[in-house]
């Protein structure tokens, strides 16, 4: 095999890789909010614990949103748009959540570590294209340029996440004392 053609069918593997490890990931976290532990009203209990209110509402927003961005990035399809997506979710993550605790995932409450790798994993995504395995190469349905796919995956992805955030975020007062 020439090396020109190597080098892409590597690159495509790796794309790929990274598209299901990915999709895979963040449709099953969905899946848990459906049918793990506390379900959709245990997940909204979380939420609205946390100052996501209505916690209903971000309860089923989040996990439609984990299958819908999954499913993109699984199928290459509408990269990143699937990008943004995941994008948005690990910043509002970050915010409401982890930041407080530090950079390392394994600090109590886990730090930002894990969501901030998920996030730029995604820009990747959103960046070089989902690969030749893909709907979106498949089909031609969209081209955009690498610049392009980088600028709607960030933009998007952190646009969105501020305006649910200024939506929806409430934190809780602090304890006394």
């Amino acid at each position: 095999m020439p090396a020109a053609t190597n080098s892409l069918t590597v690159t495509a593997f790796a794309l790929l890789s990274l598209r299901i490890g990915l999709g895979s990931m963040i449709i099953a976290h969905g899946m848990n909010h459906v049918f793990g532990g506390g379900r959709i009203p245990g997940t909204a209990r979380w939420f609205e614990s946390i100052g996501m209110r209505p916690g209903k509402v971000n309860a089923i927003a989040a996990t439609a949103t984990e299958f819908f961005c999954g499913t993109l990035l699984l199928l290459g399809f509408a990269t990143p748009i699937g990008a943004a997506a995941l994008i948005a979710l690990m910043t509002v993550a970050i915010v409401t959540v982890h930041r407080k605790n530090g950079y390392f995932v394994f600090k109590p409450g886990q730090g930002i570590e894990y969501c901030l790798t998920v996030a730029i994993a995604a820009m990747v995504l959103g960046a070089l294209g989902p690969g030749r395995w893909s709907i979106d190469k498949a089909t031609g349905w969209w081209q955009y340029s690498r610049l392009e796919g980088l600028l709607i995956a960030v933009l998007l992805g952190l646009g969105s996440a501020t305006v649910q955030l200024l939506a929806v975020y409430r934190p809780p007062k602090p304890a006394p004392g």
